[in-house]
């Protein structure tokens, strides 16, 4: 898999098909680009005339771990960033779903030379979404490394598989100074405390404005409690004349996928399976003038 370094760090991509708009598809959390779900969404919009760049974002999958900015999805705009710079590939269009689309926005909020265009979906937001985000991904690696120490991170299952996927992560992680990182921790979590005009963590309302792009937003499920409807609803008023959709999968995809990954039960959805089923919509939004 090719890959390239990024602010000192080793960023894995893959570009799918040679034509039509280039589009940067992310996914969410902190998943690769093999997650179950995501590549049928990259071939579908390469059979509709698109190419399409996956890729590893910093902590995700086989790319380095990396560790810095105001939070975790500024830093990997930051990388997002310098990886269409040194391809040369820019300007884009950016989709993204979850903490993929999170990462997108603040793209294009910071590097608006970069982006033609947005698709968001399972945009996460809301008291609930928000607090398990900084309890799932901050408060494990911080209460480790302050028991246990910089090497105390080896012992959770997200590191292991960032290192058995890429072995230079292991060194990564040991050469981390225990209290900056949790400094830096600290910093990352309170990103996701709610806070008064914020409605995306970490990012004032205000800075929509730098958006100046088409924009499409998929709503949230009706009952999405990690992607409220509220909050596709507020973006789309924040983002001057974004177009919201309703989902194109059914409104409680996400809590039966939750169901069956907390079950077991493979039979009905992946978090991601049913991306897929947009890609009609999203074509539709790339052939517009």
């Amino acid at each position: 898999m090719p890959a390239v370094t990024v602010n000192g760090g080793r960023v894995v991509y893959e570009i799918l098909g040679t034509t039509g708009t280039f589009v940067v598809l992310t996914p969410g959390g902190r998943f690769g680009m093999d997650i179950p779900g995501l590549r049928p969404l990259a071939e579908a919009l390469v059979e509709h005339g698109h190419t399409v760049l996956l890729w590893d974002r910093p902590n995700c999958g086989a790319s380095d771990v990396q560790f810095y900015g105001v939070s975790e999805s500024h830093m990997r705009a930051q990388t997002l960033a310098g990886l269409l710079t040194e391809l040369d590939l820019g300007p884009c269009v950016l989709a993204g779903g979850s903490g993929g689309a999170r990462d997108s926005l603040l793209t294009a909020i910071e590097y608006p030379e970069l982006v033609t265009g947005l698709v968001l979906w399972n945009i996460v937001g809301g008291t609930y979404g928000l607090f398990n985000l900084g309890a799932h991904y901050i408060l494990p690696s911080l209460q480790v490394v302050r028991g246990s120490g910089i090497p105390g991170l080896l012992k959770l299952r997200e590191w292991r598989e960032r290192v058995a996927e890429n072995p230079g992560n292991e060194q990564r992680l040991l050469a981390l100074d225990r209290d900056e990182f949790v400094t830096l921790s600290l910093r990352w979590l309170n990103a996701y405390v709610q806070k008064p005009g914020q409605t995306v963590p970490g990012v004032d309302d205000d800075l929509f404005d730098r958006i100046q792009v088409p924009t499409l937003i998929i709503r949230g499920g009706a009952k999405d409690l990690d992607h409220p409807r509220r909050t596709s609803l507020e973006i789309s008023c924040l983002i001057e004349g974004a177009e919201l959709i309703d989902p194109p999968w059914p409104e409680d995809a996400w809590e039966r996928a939750m169901e069956d990954r907390a079950t077991g039960r493979v039979d009905r959805f992946n978090l991601f399976d049913t991306w897929v089923l947009a890609a009609p919509a999203i074509a539709e939004f790339l052939a517009r003038p």
